[in-house]
């Protein structure tokens, strides 16, 4: 029963002083309240709080009818934030995608007190809004349209811009397609503390030249789509941080060290106060970090912290937010400097103390809870490819696991900014996944915790863990999916599922591993054994050395450790080596072309979706953060792409790439069609017009792929046990 309550309840109902956050990068993130027993969300076009422990317990906050424009629908909520004091709420509708999320759209202000609802920036274009936010006085609202940040005053509606000189490759409060894609950056400003300014990157991309898709689809003549993209030996985009005052319009730049073309700015925040930024500063190698303090008024700079490796240094975790301790006299900063990502306290004078003292990595921070004393961490110092929760005392010491230990897999939490409770996510390859809230540190359950009603509409694959060790003695993770009647007299197929790259780790202990969305059927039931394993390079939580074995060597170190345990998985006694296929999508793309063509013995099948071909072709700050600069270190990226290998090729090849892929392009794709032709190279093509790297769009396009791929495999890799 759907209940409407009065604005004096309302507003009591907010008054439970809920926690105030800026909009997530994208998506709407959990809106926890104060004392960690509610919750916020958007339910049934209302914004309802709900009982962490039972969500039967909802109170309307805000009706649907209070949020419908007069004569007009009501709005469709995406993302929501109140302001400080919870009298006024901030509704972000009508969204539109920038490259992979939403973050483009419209914004309402719902005035509780007054009973108003007001369009923020309704002389802007329609859906160009971008990250507004309530300043901390709750007196106005700060957004992104077209480029340029402006202000609006939500007493008298008047509308002031910040910046004017915004374009399409001058970039003000956000940022170019480079920064979004490979560091994470979105939100491109920060209110201060006090209301009265606000700090913000600018993006000079006028120099980056474009990539020029061509459409030849959409019209009877084709056109071409450009996309700012700065590639392996370019320079990046110019960025500088400036410090914008509300009142007078004018901007105080910054004086950061260093050429601002040669080094990035991955990280902004206000330094707990009105008068310092903090940021984190890495050169064009990405093998030096500086944190550094600025003076808001005078733009002078310090560096408090540094850090070098002789591979590279990561941008910190979080694109939004710094994590303060002592009020703002410390933060908390993962490094891997000792060989272990661990956690440290970092003061502002630079001196650091290291909390977690064990010797295995922290997988990702979760929470700081202060008033608590702990610090709690996902790890997993046993198994590589699975995730727990541990907690530390803020005071550093032994690391202690929360995560009871009858739960082997994956887990995840996201726990309320008191510590006290989390929403606790549990699966495994073999467990479908469980939800439950649970109370902190004791990890006891409140409510949940029952099988999900959905798994039955989900078989399982039946996972086999193994490790392998290669002739080179690396032991590496792997997973398996034996055929169904498995009958170990009998020699089967196997298919190899790869990426290989430091981006992402296929071998991992949760739902959904064993699966094949592009294969029509089920391949156990038709007789193959699926298999992953994960080598040097990938982001497992085995130490700094065991990721960054892959400097300088992607397409060598990754491709050698994957074909190396490819090489002993084929001595088992029920694996035909005659029938051994191999595919990926992106970097494993990449890695199925390199494998087939170094290593054609061993890989008689391969399927490579949206691959880069040329490492030359790829965007500088990814590509160059793992295999170094021009010209120095050309050879590196010349010796480890798959255009350098393609005379080797024996096998079987189907290539798929879409030719509106901004991310990957087309070019890759006819690169190595060239090279394939130059040394009489038969192989099957398939290109997809206009789809992006996903190969997700257009009527029926992923039924075809996965027919593609299915019918590819079973006459080039027949299925079934011999």
């Amino acid at each position: 029963m759907k209940t409407v309550f009065k604005l004096k309840f309302l507003l009591s109902a907010l008054f439970c002083l809920f926690i105030s956050s800026a909009f997530a990068q994208w998506g709407q993130g959990t809106y926890w309240s104060a004392d960690g027993n509610k919750i916020m969300r958007v339910k049934d076009g209302a914004i309802v709080q709900e009982d962490a422990l039972d969500p039967s317990k909802t109170a309307v906050l805000i009706t649907k009818e209070m949020l419908t424009p007069q004569g007009s629908e009501p709005l469709k909520v995406v993302r929501f934030a109140f302001a400080d004091g919870n009298q006024k709420v901030l509704i972000n509708t009508n969204t539109k995608k920038v490259w992979r999320y939403d973050t483009r759209g419209d914004f309402w202000v719902y005035d509780l007190q007054a009973k108003t609802l007001k369009q923020i920036g309704k002389d802007k274009p329609a859906s160009s809004l971008m990250f507004a936010k309530f300043s901390p006085d709750a007196t106005k609202v700060a957004y992104v349209s077209e480029h340029n940040i402006y202000v609006e005053d939500l007493a008298t509606g008047a509308t002031k811009a910040l910046t004017t000189d915004g374009t399409l490759k001058l970039i003000n409060g956000t940022f170019d397609w480079v920064y979004e894609e490979e560091l994470d950056c979105r939100d491109g400003f920060r209110w201060s503390p006090d209301s009265k300014s606000i700090a913000y990157w600018q993006i000079d991309a006028r120099k980056i030249k474009n990539y020029l898709m061509l459409n030849t689809t959409d019209s009877l003549y084709p056109f071409t789509v450009p996309v700012e993209y700065p590639v392996v030996g370019e320079d990046p985009s110019s960025c500088k941080v400036g410090v914008v005052d509300i009142s007078t319009v004018k901007t105080k730049w910054m004086n950061v060290p260093g050429d601002p073309i040669q080094h990035y700015i991955p990280r902004m925040e206000w330094a707990n106060n009105s008068a310092q930024l903090i940021i984190q500063q890495l050169n064009r190698r990405q093998n030096e970090s500086k944190i550094m303090l600025l003076n808001a008024s005078d733009g002078s700079a310090k560096t408090i912290y540094d850090e070098t490796d002789s591979a590279w240094v990561d941008a910190k975790a979080e694109a939004t937010g710094w994590t303060w301790i002592e009020g703002g006299k410390k933060f908390i900063w993962l490094s891997e400097k000792d060989g272990w990502r661990h956690i440290y306290a970092i003061g502002l004078d630079g001196k650091e103390t290291l909390l977690t003292k064990d010797n295995f990595d922290v997988i990702a921070l979760n929470l700081v809870d202060e008033k608590g004393g702990n610090i709690y961490f996902m790890a997993s110092p046993d198994h590589a490819t699975q995730q727990y929760l541990y907690r530390v005392s803020i005071k550093g010491g032994k690391s202690v696991r929360v995560t009871p230990a009858d739960e082997p897999g994956t887990h995840s939490y996201d726990i309320s900014p008191n510590g006290k409770l989390a929403f606790h996510d549990y699966s495994s390859a073999t467990v479908f996944p469980i939800s439950d809230v649970v109370s902190l540190p004791a990890h006891k359950i409140l409510s949940g915790g029952e099988e999900n009603p959905n798994a039955k509409y989900y078989p399982i694959p039946k996972v086999e863990f193994f490790k392998v060790t290669t002739e080179d003695g690396v032991q590496m993770d792997g997973w398996m999916v034996k055929p169904k009647n498995f009958d170990p007299d009998k020699k089967y197929p196997v298919v190899f599922y790869v990426y290989g790259e430091p981006a992402a780790q296929t071998v991992v202990d949760r739902f959904g591993t064993g699966f094949n969305r592009l294969y029509i059927g089920n391949m156990a039931n038709d007789g193959y054994i699926y298999i992953s394993v994960d080598g040097r390079g990938s982001p497992a939580p085995k130490g700094r050395a065991w990721r960054k074995a892959i400097y300088h060597k992607i397409g060598i170190v990754n491709i050698r450790d994957q074909a190396m345990a490819a090489k002993e998985i084929l001595k088992w006694d029920f694996v035909d080596p005659s029938r051994v296929a191999v595919w990926g999508w992106s970097g494993g793309g990449s890695s199925t072309l390199n494998l087939l063509m170094q290593y054609p013995d061993i890989y008689k099948t391969g399927i490579s979706i949206a691959a880069v071909d040329n490492q030359l072709n790829y965007d500088n700050i990814y590509q160059e953060r793992y295999m170094g600069l021009l010209p120095e270190d050309k050879h590196y990226f010349v010796e480890g792409s798959p255009i350098a290998h393609a005379q080797g090729l024996k096998g079987n090849l189907l290539i798929v790439h879409g030719t509106g892929d901004d991310n990957v392009h087309y070019n890759n794709c006819e690169q190595m069609i060239n090279q394939l032709i130059k040394y009489d190279k038969t192989f099957q093509l398939m290109i997809y017009p206009n789809r992006t790297h996903a190969i997700s769009e257009g009527a029926g396009t992923s039924k075809h792929l996965a027919s593609t791929y299915t019918k590819f495999l079973k006459e080039n890799c027949p299925p079934g046990g011999r």
